[in-house]
């Protein structure tokens, strides 16, 4: 399951979505995510959801590979679904005990849970498209004006893409931990759930010794690189907004007026 989580990682493609100027996909991203927030009806999550397998389809990147990212959070999914079918009050449909099933319950449950894949699948897609040091100078370049209140923009979109970078590293680190430990007779699959959290207990102190050894390593070499920070640094690839990029916003901004209009009709 460990090796299922998407987020942070980048699928290396040459389509026309990898192309892409970054700071037009973090824009693009951050309306999508609040266009999940504003639609309250299954119309409005036909478009979401036809644009977002659209995207998808252009990317390139296989949708069972996308779709996997869902699992580590199926749990979450199923119990916010039950939480919202059986704590919903309305017309009651079904009623054993204290336990209620109404119709708002179920259309309230439907959508919530259509909303969270939808979310972990847009938020996965920005990662798996755009290369971590694209992604640093995206958020760099969108965090300018700040820069002038005398906050460390550079920085800040530093440490954010290293520790979206370093996701699947700590993934893949605590996947080795947990062989090693189930190879020494370590069990984390049966009992119950509390004998399963506290068999997970011992991971967590060569989890934390490894992840500081890696931070440890990277600061030696960006100081080997003689990096300083963005005070005077200049870039190989400035980044520049190009036709396609262009092309992409109107087809963004038809996506906002669908929305809009959805909402506004319907």
């Amino acid at each position: 399951m460990i090796r299922d989580i998407t987020l942070g990682q980048y699928y290396p493609e040459y389509s026309i979505i990898h192309k892409l100027d970054p700071r037009l996909k973090l824009v693009v991203t951050l309306v999508y995510i609040a266009s999940l927030f504003i639609i309250e009806d299954f119309f409005g999550y036909i478009i979401v959801a036809a644009a977002i397998f659209a995207v998808i389809a252009a990317s390139r990147v296989p949708p069972r590979f996308v779709m996997r990212g869902l699992k580590p959070i199926l749990i979450i999914i199923i119990f916010t679904f039950a939480l919202n079918i059986f704590m919903t009050s309305g017309d009651v449909l079904w009623e054993y005990g204290w336990l209620h099933v109404t119709r708002q319950g179920l259309y309230t449950a439907f959508f919530m849970a259509l909303r969270l894949i939808l979310l972990i699948v847009g938020s996965s897609l920005l990662t798996l498209t755009t290369k971590p040091m694209k992604l640093t100078d995206g958020i760099e370049s969108l965090l300018t004006p700040a820069k002038k209140l005398g906050v460390p923009t550079h920085e800040l979109a530093m440490m954010m893409t290293i520790a979206l970078r370093f996701i699947p590293t700590l993934l893949e680190e605590t996947d080795k931990i947990m062989k090693a430990q189930q190879a020494r007779g370590a069990d984390f699959e049966t009992g119950s759930i509390f004998r399963r959290v506290k068999a997970l207990v011992p991971i967590l102190i060569p989890l934390f010794v490894g992840a500081f050894r890696i931070a440890q390593d990277l600061a030696m070499a960006m100081e080997a690189r003689c990096y300083r920070g963005g005070e005077g640094r200049t870039k190989l690839n400035a980044l520049k907004f190009k036709r396609r990029d262009l092309a992409a916003a109107f087809v963004s901004a038809g996506y906002v007026a669908a929305i809009i209009m959805e909402r506004i009709l319907l």
